[in-house]
Parts: structure tokens; C-alpha cells; sequence
């Protein structure tokens, strides 16, 4: 068997990398067991519910764990309960409830059957014990969320709060975050330094000869090497699209807008960007448009340096130059 060796020149320049923070807002409705609970946390009490077997489970579950069937026997438990086991957490991590050196237990509160994952506040592991009593101490503001138990602290009778009436929550809103320290590839460090400098580069395929925007480093179809740039002008034709009507949190354009892929002049491979300039009912398979660049003093390494791209009062491209890259 013949084997291949591809010898790779060294980049010129460093790959580039850079932090990216994911978040949204997840917007969900509980369901009447579960507001029953959050809603007793904001209260400052405990709610769990009873099971077909008498066993009262904290936090409440919705469905019989025995019989399947629905639950709602509501029962108000202690805000004091018994740690069952524990683990320690010596090095918090920012999404912990606390910023210090704390335990993890599962503790069953007093009137409860069932155990609870919650954070107790010890300084050290030997302050910690299975058998151990402890109380909930309570957030300064309590929403009705889970984080309304602030955390777990040693002591035997409830802390001194007011109790007040058991609201039920109907929907809560959880902030989901991913942290990514991301290096790009020499080849997207290449295209990433370009855009800043308001030009498109793409990678020709040695193989296929298929020039791809962004540049893969590597065929998709064939495996080898892109090693050939290639510069690209900065218009193109619109192959499909979709027009946005539906706003929706965090959205930066007032629908309706255009949200299309655009089959950039010289590529074999689409890019999808914004289509504005005109009234998207304008917008048509075929339409040519061009890159509306950002200044130059507001350029980073990002595909937003490109604003959109909008309509360059062309005739349309005919439908067999762009129909093999729907």
C-alpha cells in the first residue's frame, strides 16, 4: 500500500484566538407542582407533595412515583432537615452558589421522605458530617426560584424569617451561559484577517478545483490540502432565503428583514447574511447584491464587518449559474 505525505508550509502568522460568551434567556412555564414549590420559596417555606405510599417527596414531583398517577396532596415540611452524605468543593467555580470553599449535600428536611441537593456553608470538610443538622438560610430577595435557598448553614431550629403566602409562579426565566476560548485555524485566522481589511478570501480545492468561502483548510469531498488562496470580489447572487417576521429577544433589526445565502462571485459555496436596501418583498432567488462594509475604525475579526449586503441594480443572475449550490 502506497501511502502519501502532504508537507505543509508553517503559517506566517499566529492563529488567531479569542474568548466567545454564549447566553439567552430560558423563558418556560412550571407547571402547578413545581409554582407550587417556587412559589412557597418565595414565601419562605418548604412545599413538597404526598405519594400514593404517604412518602412526602422535596422537591415535589408531579407524577406518583409508584402509580404514575398525578400528585397534588401538597404538604408543608421544615425549613431544618439532617445531611444524608456529602462531597466538598474546594475550588468554586463562578456558577456555584458559593464564592468560597463549601460542601455539596443531599439533605432530608424534617417531614420530608425524600433528599434535596443543596450547598451547605462549612469552611472546612471537617465541620461537615453525615448526620449533621442543618437549616436553610434564605436569599435577601427571594423571586421564587431555587436560589431562594441561598445555601444550608448548620443550626437545629429554622432561622427567624416571615413566612407570607404561598403565590404560585407560573413561569420562571433561567439565564443559560457556555464559555469558549476558541482558536481558529490558520486558514480561518487568514479569512478573519482579511475581512478587517473589508476583503473576502477563499481556498481552492487542488482536487475538485472548488473554491470555498470560508476556507475549510481541507476539502470536505476529497480530504487534501486548500492551500491556494484566493481573493473574491465583494458581490455576489442570492440562491434562497428567508424572510424574518417573528421578533424575538435580543434581535438587533426590526423585522420583517432578510435573512439570505448569498453565492459570492468566483466561490462554490454559499455564505448566509442579512439582505437589506430594500423591502424584502423585493428580495428573489437570483437578485445580485453587494457587501456593505463597515468602517474601518469599527472592524475586528469577525463576519460582522460585512453590516449586509443589499441589492446592486443588476439583472438578476440566470437561474443555471447558481442552481447546483441551492
Amino acid at each position: 500500500m502506497r501511502k502519501s505525505v502532504v508537507e505543509l508550509e508553517p503559517p506566517s502568522l499566529e492563529p488567531l484566538s479569542a474568548a466567545l460568551d454564549l447566553a439567552f434567556d430560558y423563558t418556560r412555564s412550571v407547571g402547578p407542582t413545581i409554582g407550587r414549590f417556587l412559589g412557597g420559596l418565595r414565601a419562605h417555606r418548604v412545599i413538597g407533595v404526598r405519594g400514593s405510599d404517604g412518602r412526602v417527596h422535596v422537591p415535589p414531583v408531579e407524577y406518583d412515583p409508584v402509580t404514575a398517577a398525578p400528585l397534588d396532596e401538597f404538604v408543608e415540611v421544615s425549613a431544618v432537615g439532617t445531611v444524608v452524605s456529602w462531597s466538598w468543593v474546594a475550588t468554586p467555580i463562578p456558577e456555584h452558589p458559593l464564592d468560597r470553599p463549601f460542601a455539596f449535600a443531599l439533605i432530608k428536611l424534617d417531614g420530608a421522605d425524600t433528599t434535596m441537593l443543596h450547598a451547605v456553608d462549612v469552611g472546612t470538610p471537617e465541620q461537615i458530617s453525615t448526620g449533621m443538622r442543618v437549616r436553610i438560610r434564605w436569599a435577601e430577595t427571594t423571586v421564587g426560584a431555587i436560589t431562594d435557598i441561598a445555601c444550608f448553614e448548620p443550626g437545629d431550629t429554622p432561622a427567624p424569617v416571615d413566612a407570607g403566602e404561598v403565590d404560585d409562579v407560573e413561569m420562571i426565566i433561567t439565564p443559560i451561559g457556555l464559555h469558549i476560548d476558541h482558536s481558529a485555524s490558520s486558514e480561518e485566522s487568514a479569512f478573519l484577517r482579511a475581512l478587517k481589511d473589508g476583503k473576502l478570501i477563499g481556498q481552492r480545492c487542488p482536487a475538485s478545483n472548488k473554491v470555498y468561502l470560508p476556507p475549510r483548510g481541507a476539502s470536505p469531498t476529497h480530504g487534501v490540502p486548500t492551500k491556494e488562496e484566493v481573493p473574491l470580489p465583494d458581490t455576489g447572487t442570492v440562491t434562497t432565503f428567508c424572510i424574518v417576521n417573528i421578533p424575538f429577544q435580543g434581535q438587533r433589526i426590526k423585522p420583517p428583514y432578510v435573512a439570505a445565502y448569498i453565492l459570492v462571485d468566483g466561490a462554490d459555496i454559499p455564505m448566509l447574511h442579512l439582505v437589506l436596501g430594500c423591502d424584502p418583498s423585493e428580495v428573489r432567488m437570483g437578485m445580485r447584491v453587494r457587501a456593505v462594509w463597515k468602517p474601518a475604525e469599527e472592524r475586528g475579526y469577525s463576519n460582522e464587518n460585512i453590516d449586509h449586503f443589499e441589492p446592486t441594480g443588476e439583472p438578476d443572475a440566470p437561474f443555471e449559474s447558481y442552481s447546483q449550490h441551492l
